[in-house]
């Protein structure tokens, strides 16, 4: 599916590396001014040059995420610049530990609701007067299938995983009658850091590359996107609507 973003800025967290860097390529070949965000300097630069052999264009922003002020400012320098904001894709989280929960330490657990929960938060409430500026305001916000298994001992990257799904169907709820719309994704199994971070043992091969599911998420910022508060499942490099229950 071919979708047209001339003249769209979008706007990537966790733009440095997997799933957020292959989005972020994938958003400027189609066309979209992108304005990627990550804390390491080096893959975000590789990015740009990527995504500058293939004839887009890029702003870095390298800070962290739990840097709350920083990402108060990112609103409003995107605001001062281009004066709206079309597309968000909020990648960017951290798995912390797999451990049973009582042996969590409490650094770790806040350090996976800061980034994971507080920054999602603090980053919608920063741009969402930018995406209400666009004629068709398109927001995904990456969830995972760990905030509906609650597998043991994955508690604080489940839990967060679930409270980010949860604040996305609220703002899609609150955001209803307006052309802004909002959708949670679930990729699956990824060839990516996290994912060998969490199963050291897999043979990484098995799995899909980011590439193929930055290539399944695109067509949701679309602007004949109709479907709003939904999660969709990427399967086979394709979405899939999740039903969630009433």
């Amino acid at each position: 599916m071919s979708v047209n973003l001339k003249d769209k800025i979008a706007l990537v967290t966790g733009a440095s590396r997997g799933i957020g860097y292959f989005t972020a390529l994938e958003l400027a070949k189609a066309g979209a001014h992108v304005i990627a965000c990550a804390r390491t300097v080096g893959g975000l630069e590789e990015l740009d040059d990527a995504i500058k052999a293939a004839g887009g264009s890029a702003t870095l922003v390298p800070f962290d995420l739990s840097d709350m002020n920083a990402i108060d400012a990112l609103g409003a320098s995107i605001f001062e610049r281009w004066g709206k904001l079309d597309i968000l894709v909020a990648n960017a989280g951290v798995l912390g530990v797999i451990s049973p929960i009582g042996h969590v330490e409490a650094k770790v657990f806040e350090k996976v609701m800061t980034v994971n929960v507080t920054a999602t938060w603090r980053l919608i409430r920063s741009v969402e007067p930018l995406l209400m500026r666009s004629d068709a305001g398109r927001a995904v916000i990456l969830s995972s299938a760990a905030a509906h298994r609650c597998r043991p001992f994955w508690g604080p990257y489940s839990a967060s995983k679930a409270a980010v799904e949860a604040l996305a169907r609220t703002w899609a709820g609150e955001a209803q009658n307006t052309p802004l719309r909002i959708t949670s994704v679930d990729p699956g199994a990824t060839r990516t850091a996290m994912r060998a971070q969490a199963m050291p043992g897999e043979d990484p091969d098995t799995l899909p590359h980011p590439r193929e599911v930055a290539k399944a998420i695109l067509p949701l910022v679309g602007p004949d996107v109709t479907e709003t508060g939904k999660l969709f499942v990427v399967r086979e490099n394709k979405l899939v609507d999740y039903r969630m229950p009433e």
